[in-house]
């Protein structure tokens, strides 16, 4: 996967991807997509393009359970997620809803770098400054969760948790 890097520093919250003051919106999922990410850039949702990568430093997600936040980053059409740490919660409800979150040293990526991503050789390259960044191959069964939306459309798809072939 391909696309451009728009970088955050650390302890983004729950409430700085899902504005709290617009919670209302969380019956309209569509509407409080285009407001992602708004109270720590309030530009972002408007100038991200499908497959585009959220980079950020550590803790990412801190603060409440809401899965809401993670989903209307897979509904803006967010690639991935890469950042030094996760809040555990976040993390969870992130493969839950099938939204790739990575756990990488984000230090030499720039905010606008176009990154390329292959999950399952374990590797990013920075294609605006040559640097690679390895990372973790995902599991296959991490990787066919993500294929199939998330642990609730892989039930849906397949019947029960099975995760084999």
């Amino acid at each position: 996967m391909q696309g451009k890097a728009f970088k955050f520093g650390d302890n983004i919250s729950t409430d700085h991807i899902a504005p709290g003051r617009l919670y209302h919106l969380r019956s309209n999922l569509p509407e409080f997509a285009k407001h992602v990410l708004e109270d720590a850039d309030e530009t972002f949702a408007s100038r991200m393009k499908k497959g585009d990568f959220v980079v950020a430093g550590s803790n990412f997600g801190l603060g409440s359970s809401r899965e809401h936040a993670p989903l209307i980053m897979k509904i803006a059409g967010v690639g991935a997620v890469l950042a030094k740490s996760f809040a555990r919660i976040f993390y969870r409800n992130a493969i839950n809803i099938g939204l790739l979150a990575i756990e990488c040293d984000t230090d030499a990526i720039d905010d606008g770098d176009e990154l390329e991503l292959n999950i399952e050789k374990g590797y990013i390259t920075d294609l605006t400054n040559g640097s690679i960044i390895q990372i973790e191959p995902l599991p296959p069964v991490m990787i066919k969760l993500l294929q199939d939306g998330g642990l609730v459309e892989h039930i849906k798809k397949n019947g029960d948790f099975k995760l084999t072939d």
